[in-house]
């Protein structure tokens, strides 16, 4: 008989072994009740006991990784983002039926224990000798909590879950201690409410109030009992008892917990009867979240807003902090997106161009004198399907943008900019044929480009002397040549620098050399759009902001970045600009199809060599916006090409962008009272032209040879070698050879003046 006691009493003690490696209460029982024995057992496990003298904060409160909501200025959802759709509650915001529910089914002894049930597992270690397996665990509500609070500390790192998760004495013993700390802290209904918040349920819903969305479309306080007792036995196993993908086992798992309920006296008999006699009713609600939910076109602003919280120093010191942050989410992020002006620049840049068009219409607004991005939009839509793109071309590389566009002469303003600072006054006048050679000049580092090859305007009868008022209304580049010279190039980079212009969409620096003032370097709309709102806040350029506040998970105000604004020329140099710029949107000028009939306007074309890109860029006294229309495929001349169901037979700035700026800012600025540009005497508009009256052009094809430095870099022909190594602004793939535009040629003709016009954009 001894014998037997004997051979039955060395069977527990095997068992009991194997629920160490196997259940958190094995861990319990050896760490918890016999923790000296542990350490005299060298088992390794002092290390992990020291230092708990008090509760890490993560235990209290844990930083649950959950939704991050981002809002328009108006305070519409734009989109929900999240790493793991979590939504956390407080404990007066779920059921008390799961509460119980739970309860019953993992620790009924929930309120009687402290982290150790000593009967539980007693309990464990008698059934499982009996049935000579290690099925039952005996792990409590509290040590689960603990558990789930390292697996979700580690994330999306699989190694760090799988280590979170090992079965291993000495994480046993650390479980136990933690657990015991918890108790001591937290009250038992905190325990509960912190545990049903960061548990997974399946179907990639974590925490009590998503999963009664994700499978009943209801939040948690107002789960019914079926429901509840459903929620509840999730817990074992997810995916085994997952309702929709195993409806049969989910109802089964239910019962059971309804059964337990009725065993405990929580529910009566007759209401467990009723419950399990009805069918398992969902009502799913699948996760819908991240920019490419986003409506009306807001995905790409939504994600550059995105990019901004990854790396502006405002949301943390690190990218890795920053990471962090974006990751456990919480975050209710206010933006400066305005949904009327939204609305109007993606109906009008989606009723120019049709998603599949090989041409695609891309389209920022900034409001002037604060940098507030309006609106951000491109005819393809943001997405990862046939006909989208997620590359945000309204912004550069680095912020999840292309390699941008040549502005052709969008960037003439900034070159009379810098010369109006340094002196040179508006009536400036210079004469020349139709072409001229470049004129020598030198860069801000002392590089020489020697006078030679050629400059040339795209109508021949386009010659004579012109003051800058004439020059920018008609385009004129062997003026803006000779302008740039006198004013130096250095200076007109400094300009550029001042209005926010250091370097490429690519990252590449800024290519100070004579074609910059024909838009050689490649820039974005987003940059373009707050250099104009400069002109129209009278010389003040603010950096591009488009988050005007960010709240924690805990309620707390964030530090969010602010919009810099500075002094980038005088008053007098910003209204001279606006008038002359109002010129070009009038009758005669380059974009007068852009000029708005209710309001003062004022801006500038561009078309670059060969009419591969057409900008208009303009502005009113209470928004700045650009437009700009490139082939994102090679890109290839747009000429010929369809777009929005009709062929383009003119691809000018004014002929195909500038119908697409008049549409949305016409729109969003419908029932906004106009303002007023300041009033500036300006020259005559021409200096004794010779011939006719002057068609409005602007051209600038350099010829090789000509308008380029002399010293420094591979070269063909005089000029930097850029064919086969340009990279297409919207794929990132390089051009099939050297067939990429020469930057810097732009041909304007004024609409009516014997051009042909694109069948519906005049």
């Amino acid at each position: 008989m001894a014998r037997h006691n004997s051979i039955g009493y060395r069977k527990k003690v095997v068992l009991a072994a194997r629920l160490v490696g196997a259940s958190a209460l094995g861990g319990v029982l050896v760490a918890g009740i016999a923790l000296p024995a542990v350490g005299a057992a060298g088992l390794g496990a002092q290390s992990a006991v020291e230092d708990f003298d008090s509760l890490p904060d993560d235990f209290r409160t844990p930083p649950l990784s959950q939704a991050s909501t981002v809002y328009d200025a108006a305070g519409g959802t734009i989109a929900t983002i999240y790493s793991r759709d979590r939504t956390v509650v407080s404990s007066d915001a779920m059921s008390p039926l799961v509460k119980t529910a739970l309860v019953d089914i993992e620790d009924s002894r929930y309120y009687q224990h402290g982290a150790v049930d000593l009967k539980g597992v007693l309990r464990a270690l008698n059934s499982n000798a009996a049935s000579g397996t290690t099925a039952q665990g005996a792990s409590t509500l509290t040590q689960q909590y603990v558990k789930n609070v390292f697996v979700d500390q580690a994330g999306d790192d699989v190694q760090k879950v799988q280590e979170a998760q090992r079965q291993t004495l000495d994480r046993k013993v650390r479980e136990l201690k933690y657990a015991i700390k918890v108790e001591e802290t937290l009250s038992k209904d905190q325990i509960l409410a912190n545990y049903l918040n960061i548990t997974f349920f399946g179907e990639k819903a974590y925490g009590i109030e998503t999963a009664a969305q994700r499978y009943f479309s209801v939040h948690a306080k107002d789960l019914t009992l079926p429901q509840a007792a459903l929620l509840a036995g999730l817990v074992q196993s997810p995916s085994a008892y997952d309702p929709i993908v195993n409806p049969v086992a989910a109802k089964a798992r239910r019962d059971t917990v309804l059964r337990r309920m009725a065993e405990l006296g929580h529910i009566t008999a007759a209401q467990a009867a009723e419950a399990i006699a009805s069918p398992v009713e969902l009502k799913v609600t699948r996760a819908h979240q991240g920019c490419i939910t986003a409506g009306t076109g807001e995905g790409f602003f939504c994600d550059y807003v995105q990019r901004v919280v990854l790396s502006d120093p405002a949301f943390g010191r690190t990218p890795e902090e920053r990471k962090a942050l974006w990751k456990r989410g919480g975050l209710q992020i206010r933006t400066t997106l305005d949904p009327k002006a939204q609305k109007a620049v993606q109906q009008a840049v989606t009723a120019h161009a049709a998603p599949s068009d090989r041409p695609a219409a891309v389209m920022s607004v900034v409001q002037p004198g604060t940098g507030k991005v309006l609106a951000m939009a491109q005819s393809r839509p943001y997405g990862l399907g046939k006909d989208q793109t997620t590359i945000n071309l309204n912004v550069p590389k680095r912020m999840g943008g292309g390699l941008g566009f040549p502005t052709g002469s969008t960037f003439k303003p900034i070159v009379a900019a810098a010369a109006l600072e340094n002196g040179i006054p508006v009536s400036r006048s210079y004469t020349s044929g139709y072409s001229m050679p470049w004129p020598a000049m030198q860069d801000c580092s002392g590089g020489r480009f020697p006078e030679g090859g050629e400059v040339h305007n795209d109508a021949r009868s386009l010659t004579g002397s012109f003051a800058m008022p004439a020059a920018m209304k008609q385009s004129v580049n062997t003026y803006f040549a000779n302008l740039e010279a006198e004013t130096g190039l250095c200076e007109v980079a400094k300009t550029a620098a001042k209005l926010g212009i250091t370097q490429q969409a690519g990252g590449e620096k800024l290519s100070v050399v004579p074609s910059m003032t024909l838009g050689s370097n490649d820039l974005t709309p987003l940059e373009m759009a707050s250099v104009y709102a400069a002109f129209a806040a009278h010389g003040t350029y603010c950096t591009p902001t488009a988050i005007t506040s960010v709240t924690g998970p805990d309620g707390k105000a964030l530090g969010v970045p602010k919009s810099a604004c500075t002094e980038a020329m005088s008053r007098t140099t910003a209204d001279t600009l606006t008038a002359m710029l109002r010129g070009v949107v009038e009758d005669g000028g380059t974009g007068s199809t852009a000029g708005l009939s209710d309001r003062e306007t004022a801006g500038k074309t561009g078309t670059t060599n060969e009419g591969r890109q057409v900008w208009f860029v303009g502005y009113t006294p209470e928004m700045a916006a650009a437009t700009v229309v490139s082939d994102t495929t090679d890109p290839a001349p747009l000429e010929g090409q369809r777009m929005g169901g009709e062929r383009i037979y003119a691809a000018f700035g004014g002929t195909v962008a500038g119908p697409i700026w008049r549409q949305a800012v016409e729109d969003a600025l419908d029932g906004v009272p106009a303002g007023e540009f300041t009033a500036v005497r300006l020259p005559a508009a021409t200096a004794d032209p010779s011939g006719p009256e002057q068609q409005a052009t602007e051209t600038g094809r350099p010829t090789p040879g000509g308008g380029q430095p002399s010293t420094g870099g591979p070269t063909q022909g005089g000029r930097p070698t850029r064919g086969g190594d340009q990279t297409a602004p919207a794929t990132g793939r390089p051009s099939p050879g050297p067939g990429r535009p020469t930057h810097g040629t732009t041909v304007e003709p004024t609409p009516g003046a014997g051009q042909p016009s694109r069948a519906g954009g005049q």
